[in-house]
């Protein structure tokens, strides 16, 4: 019999339409799948060359151990100064990761008993919750609604289940939501923080995918930020290198030193020439991410219009490869996904997925090149005629 402790994970949405999807593919239909959050985009040519030598030499073939190399170390510090204008001892407030994921579900093990509280954004990033329950902790939901732009009000936060818990997860720019968050904000997260005596885990793996401009901000750019928590970075989502599996956590060292102690009983490291690709990656020019930037504005813009004048209307994100788009019919957002599938064969995540805060709306992703979208949204728009709500 499989441990109790995976009877809470059922990702039982997530399941019923990858079901569906396999269902409908062996039915011979065509799929337009916006669904999954993970970049279609190849890496820049030159980083592939920089992994395929060093995968080529000798050397590179033993253990990394978890606090992978000082070139490593160093060059996510040089880059947090030069991107954030933020400190970090590349000793003691950097540690590599096997993808942002990595993290994200190892802190639960390392800070959460069984019977321990955290607060979770709803809707969220599914991994929050699956790696709390994993540790047998207690889901605490903290609502993010549209009218507070998707932020926690923290105001509204029961002081009491705030005492209890033991981490609050924060997430911007946001999956699924795409929302984000000024400087303003995470100062009175920290603020909160002392007050409860939280630790804050801010997952930033969307920090350099924003548009018209815009610069998110990171969460360690607010004072005393350091003294309460870490945040987590995605090399694989920024460089288009999300199947080789590389990331960092940083911030306070007390923090990063129980994570690495954790992972040092759990693996051997990041594979040393996807750590090479790391460094040079993160060292070199950023026209490829500017590149993608653009790429991904493309998308957006080609999706949100062409589902405006087939009367879909969806506010465009500043931020993240996805779009929060409510449910244009009488429908549940379950209902309304698998039926879109059904009828037009386009793939979107219904927002129940990412807990109940996320009823009325589907997470877009815009995972597929602009002629691959420019058929989806041809597909939406006579999916639509006869179904859209009167008004």
């Amino acid at each position: 019999m499989p441990a109790k402790r995976l009877e809470g994970l059922g990702a039982s949405v997530f399941t019923e339409m990858d079901n569906l999807k396999k269902s409908l593919e062996r039915e011979g239909k065509t799929l337009i799948n916006l669904s999954i959050g993970s970049p279609d985009r190849a890496p820049a040519e030159e980083l592939r060359q920089v992994l395929s030598r060093a995968a080529l030499e000798d050397n590179q073939y033993g253990y990394t151990l978890t606090r992978g190399t000082g070139d490593f170390r160093q060059a996510c510090a040089r880059w947090y100064q030069e991107r954030f204008n933020v400190f970090l001892d590349p000793e003691t407030e950097v540690l590599p990761l096997m993808g942002s994921q990595d993290g994200l579900a190892h802190i639960f093990l390392a800070y959460i008993d069984p019977g321990d509280s955290a607060l979770i954004p709803d809707p969220g990033y599914p991994i929050y919750t699956a790696g709390l329950l994993l540790a047998g902790g207690e889901k605490i939901a903290v609502p993010l609604l549209e009218e507070n732009s998707y932020l926690p009000d923290l105001k509204k936060i029961d002081p009491a289940l705030a005492r209890k818990a033991k981490l609050m997860f924060l997430n911007y720019p946001n999956n699924p939501t795409a929302a984000v968050a000024p400087i303003s904000f995470f100062e009175e997260v920290v603020e909160f923080a002392k007050e409860y005596e939280l630790l804050i885990c801010h997952d930033a793996a969307y920090s350099e995918l924003a548009f018209e401009g815009y610069r998110p901000v990171s969460f360690l750019q607010a004072r005393g930020a350091k003294e309460v928590g870490i945040e987590f970075h995605s090399v694989s989502k920024t460089y288009n290198l999300a199947g080789v599996r590389l990331g960092f956590a940083v911030g306070n060292a007390e923090v990063i030193g129980t994570l690495a102690q954790l992972k040092s009983n759990i693996d051997y490291g990041v594979f040393g020439p996807v750590l090479t690709t790391g460094v040079f990656a993160l060292a070199s020019g950023q026209d490829s991410i500017e590149e993608n930037r653009q790429a991904y504005q493309r998308r957006r813009d080609l999706l949100v219009e062409g589902c405006a004048r087939a009367g879909w209307k969806m506010p465009p994100p500043q931020g993240s490869m996805f779009i929060w788009a409510p449910v244009p019919t009488k429908q549940d957002s379950m209902s309304f996904a698998v039926e879109l599938a059904r009828e037009a064969g386009v793939i979107v995540v219904p927002g129940v997925a990412f807990g109940g805060y996320g009823e009325g709306y589907v997470r877009i992703a815009m995972v597929q090149e602009e002629s691959v979208l420019r058929e989806a949204v041809r597909r939406i728009g006579l999916f639509l005629q006869d179904r859209l709500t009167e008004g």
